[in-house]
């Protein structure tokens, strides 16, 4: 049993060393939750709650503390000063604490609470539009890796059968059937594949740097990023954020025209005073005394000149600003995807041409080898129909290459 569980902990160890794999889909997901923007999603979110709350307490009794010290150059004289009453004085004293609470305002806090939550939406939305945004430099960086991934693969293969090739050519060399410095024609492409393989590293390095940057993850310079075959829909709808946003916004604008419509809605309310001060409500009685008032009123803005309408008249010519931009937008975005798909096609076109290009190549590299052995070609020669064959296939990967982005980029314009 000890035994057993040893083993697994060896397995364990050596997992942790295991070569980290990327796929695309999960440089989409890194983007969504650690990119910087993305925080924002939060952040309005707390943002609404604060706001809802603050609307909430219209619903709530309002209370006013009041208090005045005055001196008057004149009062008003009571001809009545046989009666005892004392003329008022000239300093005058009143502290008061007012309530007054909402009892109906045909729901223009609930509108309002309604609209602050269209507004959260919009936002949220906007964050969505912008995060999908970046998709496309996510796609960029991920396919240039990807080339950059599979033209190492090349450039090593070219590497070991050039020093195949080498052997070859040392032996005939010492055997007399080849030239003595030809050796020296694939040890200088040799040492220029070396150069490749450091450019290939270092460009490498950079492209991986860039792409962390944006999804937020370290990633080692030995990821292994997927290559799997990007799948296309397209009979599917558009779905893209931004038509959303452009509904979440003539959403916002029809919750701020339910606003309008309510603020002329008669508002009903009661309220009650209390207050000391000298004089009191009895103007006649010239001492400090404890006083209130309660009672009910009604709020009607019966004519406004016809602000209101105005109001309402304007933001819907703002909502058929907005079904301008979504015709405008989804034009736009038609054309790109005729453009993106006109690409596929070319490039499928290519890369049929590239196959058979690259097994003419072969056949010529085949009688070149045979010829170099015979003595009938050199290795200058030889090595020319390997760059050939090098140049075809590099040449294919990068249309099969070219061929996934533009599928990912098609996919990001409908909104996949």
């Amino acid at each position: 049993m000890k035994n057993k569980v040893l083993y697994l902990l060896y397995l364990l160890y050596l997992g942790s060393f295991a070569q980290e794999k990327i796929t695309l889909e999960n440089c989409y997901d890194l983007i969504n939750s650690n990119y910087p923007v993305s925080r924002q999603t939060e952040l309005i979110a707390e943002q609404y709650q604060i706001e809802n709350s603050i609307i909430q307490t219209e619903k709530l009794p309002k209370l006013d503390l009041a208090a005045q010290a005055t001196y008057q150059s004149e009062v008003t004289q009571v001809p009545a000063a046989s009666l005892g009453i004392e003329p008022l004085n000239k300093d005058q004293y009143r502290a008061t604490l007012g309530i007054n609470q909402l009892l109906y305002a045909g729901g223009l806090i609930n509108a309002k609470a309604n609209a602050k939550l269209a507004e959260q939406s919009t936002k949220q939305k906007q964050v969505e539009v912008s995060l999908h945004a970046l998709k496309f430099q996510i796609n960029q960086l991920y396919f240039s890796i990807l080339l950059n991934q599979e033209n190492r693969e090349l450039l090593l293969s070219k590497q070991n059968q050039l020093l195949t090739q080498l052997k070859e050519v040392q032996s005939g060399i010492k055997n007399g059937i080849v030239v003595p410095t030809s050796d020296k024609v694939i040890e200088i492409e040799l040492l220029k594949i070396d150069q490749q393989l450091f450019e290939n590293k270092t460009s490498r390095e950079l492209l991986i740097s860039s792409l962390v940057a944006l999804i937020g993850k370290p990633l080692p310079t030995e990821t292994l990023f997927s290559n799997a075959p990007i799948l296309i829909h397209k009979s599917e709808a558009l779905r893209r954020p931004e038509l959303d946003l452009f509904q979440f916004q003539k959403e916002e604008m029809e919750s701020n025209q339910t606003i309008i419509t309510k603020q002329n809605i008669p508002k009903l309310s009661a309220f009650a005073n209390g207050g000391y001060g000298n004089p009191g409500l009895n103007a006649l009685d010239n001492s400090f005394q404890g006083f209130y008032v309660a009672g009910v009123k009604l709020n009607w803005n019966v004519f406004d000149w016809n602000a209101t309408k105005k109001q309402k008249q304007s933001l819907d010519v703002q909502k058929k600003i907005i079904d301008t931009q979504i015709e405008a937008f989804t034009l736009n975005n038609n054309i790109a995807l005729d453009q993106q798909q006109t690409e596929m096609n070319n490039i499928t076109t290519f890369i049929e041409s590239d196959l058979q290009i690259i097994e003419l190549r072969k056949e010529v590299l085949q009688t070149a080898n045979s010829q170099l052995k015979n003595g009938v070609i050199t290795v200058s020669a030889y090595t020319t129909e390997l760059t050939n064959l090098y140049d075809s296939e590099n040449a294919l990967l990068q249309h099969k290459i070219q061929l996934e982005l533009a599928k990912a980029n098609y996919n990001i314009l409908k909104g996949n």
